[in-house]
């Protein structure tokens, strides 16, 4: 058995996974999960469902090691693909493990849904990726919400207007027409969304339909493209929010100070509790006047305090 040492490996690490696996008794088998989980001290969000299991869960270095070989023991799960992220420690505040009706959702009725074992777009990898962002023509559609998109983005994708993935089907029937013909890229941040949604294209109708396989987690892991042309960073659901993907020549900050304008990449909530908005606010600009969307907000902030002040005395 190997060891883990300071110089070699992290304390703690993120897990990042999910498989398309008909489930027949979802309950029973998020309580078994749920425990498992729970004995190996790990935190996280995990979705379980008729078609399969989603999460992302931090813990220690060798509580997730032992997490990733029972999942790959498990014949439901043993073809999973985890993507790993070191960490400093935990990056989640507790452990959710939920059944769902869906892991994804695109909002369909149980007739139109989209079983990605049946039909998908054509995984790339990432330098196949690569290569075909650089093809004439090509659409490179963003396959996560809009707030994600605003955070980091492949250089000249379409980033749909849309505050949850169930809005694509509407967006993109109302796109069609730009969209005839074309050779179609989608991407996401771990590849489970772009499952559904190039399912989605290519019963729609449209042919020709690809997907980045792993998504922007993968490619920015990849030793050859190295993240090359992923403009911001990659928004992630936990405490970090925002996780560096380009490590080429070709990265750059996208995102600005909404108070002085200049380039500032981490992301923070208004401390407006009624707003609670997630914001860019250089240090400068907040250290000046304080963490909130706007004046506004900190006025109403000031108000509420006071309020609260008030009738404890």
């Amino acid at each position: 058995m190997s060891t883990q040492s300071s110089v070699d490996a992290p304390s703690y690490q993120v897990l990042l996974y999910y498989r398309y696996v008909e489930i027949e008794d979802p309950e029973a088998y998020l309580d078994s999960h749920r425990e498992l989980c729970a004995e190996l001290g790990l935190l996280g969000r995990i979705i379980v469902g008729r078609e399969g299991i989603n999460g992302t869960v931090s813990g220690s270095f060798e509580n997730t090691n032992s997490y990733m070989e029972a999942m790959k023991a498990d014949p439901l799960t043993a073809g999973i693909e985890f993507k790993i992220d070191p960490a400093e420690g935990h990056v989640f505040p507790k452990l959710s493990v939920k059944v769902r009706k869906e892991i994804v959702s695109l909002g369909l009725d149980e007739t139109a849904d989209i079983d990605p074992n049946e039909v998908s777009g054509e995984r790339l990898s990432p330098r196949e990726f690569y290569e075909a962002m650089q093809e004439d023509g090509v659409i490179l559609i963003d396959g996560r919400n809009d707030y994600e998109a605003e955070l980091g983005h492949f250089k000249d994708a379409v980033c749909p207007e849309i505050g949850n993935f169930r809005e694509f089907p509407d967006w993109l029937r109302e796109h069609s027409e730009d969209l005839k013909g074309k050779k179609i890229l989608t991407y996401c941040t771990g590849g489970i969304r772009c499952e559904k949604l190039s399912g989605f294209l290519k019963k729609e109708g449209f042919e020709d339909v690809y997907q980045l396989d792993g998504g922007i987690v993968k490619y920015g892991k990849d030793p050859e493209v190295q993240g090359r042309d992923f403009e911001g960073l990659c928004y992630v659901f936990d405490q970090r929010v925002g996780v560096e993907v380009n490590r080429t020549e070709t990265r750059k900050v996208i995102t600005h100070c909404r108070r002085c304008g200049i380039d500032e990449p981490n992301f923070c909530n208004c401390q407006w509790p009624k707003c609670n908005d997630q914001i860019f606010i250089c240090p400068s600009c907040k250290e000046e006047h304080g963490q909130y969307c706007e004046d506004k907000c900190r006025t109403e902030a000031a108000k509420d305090i006071a309020t609260a002040s008030a009738e404890e005395t």
